[in-house]
């Protein structure tokens, strides 16, 4: 009983003295500073009503965009998930987290090698004086295994794993930007078209106005004075048709790069549909009716605050990080603690004649690292991942702090731009009777020219005012089904010891 317990004595003995020598020289783990808490709102500050007391407000979909009801919108968000270059990009990262992931589990692992070392040499023997050949090989099955007593490997492959889980979520961040930005720059190309129409049916109108005025000069029934401010308001109209035009063609190439760029072909294909689909209308009509056919989808249900942290893919990637930097942080402790491996090496040893009959060879080992002295590198090593720690709970209350105003901004904005639109409407109806009063009184010879061409300059700038504030619509409601997470679920759980 006695030498057992001396070879066990053997065995602990190193174990306990290293622990002795380092344990005093562990530092101890932090919490994220308070500065980095993420102050939650009780209520958004504006509640928006639906417009139906008996119907809720809908839930945020996964696909959300087809609640636009505009199939040409759709085909384009679709293609943009499909070949825009920043979601590629987002899934390759993801495949190389996972592959980062491998690596850090296999560190837990034990490691088997084989080496097979062989040599040959020709040498003067000294006792027979003659040439001696002698030819060696050693083939030898090596392993080793270090024992994570501290948890040190587990915490790098939790860190990585987390890792995973918030390359996941910022794969889903980036789709769904993608198809906010790819929505809004389809209305965007959607309203200037509408725009353009207008300007260009009041170019044909006026151009027909100037002519009229042109007889009436020369017969001396007006003065050159109205023909002149005609032909004036003529051209600035024109400028506008070429504004819009630039406009358009740019909206156009920048809708083409979110899907692939101006050379791919499917992107080519389905410009080639919308532009044809456009131009199907009647110019007369084409202002109102294209962006009519996008509508304007009931407000969604924006929850409780706090129900945000849990809906943006956002906030869950740039919580997952902290989590990372958490396990990270722990892992860099650990490595103050002695560290304890394993190693076997099993073989044989073939030389010359034994080559029929070689000799077995084999060890047995095990080694205890006990960080003593290392310059400040294992301290410095620390303080790096507990400032970076920091730095990811301050990026997480920053993502935080912007969510929240990204919905208040965008409830606040849509009761404004509704009022600012039914406004709107209302001066256009209004100036399209003034413009009638003002055509009455000029042929009816109790007004010059002039003030049927300001009725016609304020009615065009009131069209156009109403386009642009129902595009600034369309694009606010993609702003918010954006602001609420796009229908995005979780798809991984986090530890909730690393919440800042």
């Amino acid at each position: 009983m006695k030498p057992r317990m001396n070879a066990w004595m053997l065995r602990i003995v190193p174990l306990a003295a290293a622990m002795l020598l380092t344990g005093c020289s562990v530092p101890s783990l932090s919490h994220a500073p308070d500065t980095a808490q993420a102050a939650v709102p009780e209520r958004w500050s504006q509640l928006v009503d639906s417009g139906d007391d008996d119907v809720k407000a809908p839930a945020v979909q996964a696909q959300w965009w087809q609640a636009f009801g505009d199939v040409q919108l759709s085909r384009w968000v679709e293609l943009a998930l499909q070949r825009n270059n920043d979601v590629l990009t987002a899934m390759a990262r993801v495949d190389e987290a996972r592959a980062n992931l491998d690596m850090a589990g296999s560190g837990a692992m034990p490691q088997v090698s084989l080496s097979a070392p062989g040599s040959a040499n020709r040498s003067l023997s000294a006792r027979t004086g003659q040439m001696v050949h002698v030819r060696s090989a050693q083939p030898v099955l090596q392993a080793s295994w270090e024992l994570d007593l501290w948890n040190r490997l587990g915490s790098l492959s939790q860190a990585a794993q987390q890792r995973l889980q918030a390359s996941q979520a910022d794969n889903d961040a980036v789709r769904l930007t993608v198809a906010a930005t790819t929505a809004q720059a389809y209305i965007g190309l959607r309203s200037l078209q509408a725009q353009l129409a207008v300007a260009q049916f009041t170019v044909k109108s006026r151009e027909d106005a100037v002519r009229l005025l042109g007889d009436q000069v020369r017969v001396g029934y007006i003065s050159q004075l109205q023909l002149s401010q005609a032909l004036a308001e003529l051209e600035s109209v024109r400028q506008s048709v070429q504004q819009l035009s630039l406009a358009q063609e740019r909206q156009r190439i920048a809708l083409m790069q979110l899907v692939g760029g101006v050379g791919d072909e499917q992107a080519q294909a389905l410009m080639q549909r919308t532009l044809d689909g456009a131009s199907s209308v009647m110019p007369r009509q084409l202002g109102t009716q294209v962006l009519d056919r996008i509508e304007l989808p009931r407000m969604p249900a924006a929850g409780l605050p706090s129900a945000l942290l849990e809906r943006r893919p956002d906030i869950a990637r740039a919580r997952l990080q902290l989590a990372a930097s958490d396990s990270n942080l722990a892992a860099q402790r650990a490595a103050f603690l002695p560290q304890v491996s394993l190693s076997a090496n099993f073989g044989s040893l073939l030389i010359n004649a034994l080559d029929y009959n070689p000799a077995r060879v084999w060890s047995l080992g095990g080694s205890i690292l006990a960080p003593l002295f290392t310059g400040g590198r294992l301290q410095g090593q620390f303080d790096a991942a507990s400032a970076q720690r920091d730095q990811a709970a301050y990026a997480y209350r920053g993502v935080v702090i912007k969510a929240f105003g990204d919905v208040e901004t965008a409830l606040v904005s849509t009761q404004q731009l509704q009022s600012q639109w039914q406004h709107a409407r209302q001066r256009e109806t209004v100036l399209t009777s003034t413009l009638g009063f003002a055509k009455d009184r000029y042929e009816a010879g109790y007004a010059s020219y002039l003030e049927e061409l300001d009725a016609q300059r304020n009615l065009f700038a009131a069209q156009q005012d109403v386009l642009r504030l129902r595009q600034s619509q369309l694009e606010n409601a993609v702003a918010l089904y954006q602001a609420l997470g796009g229908g995005w679920q979780p798809g991984g759980e986090v530890n909730p010891d690393s919440k800042p």
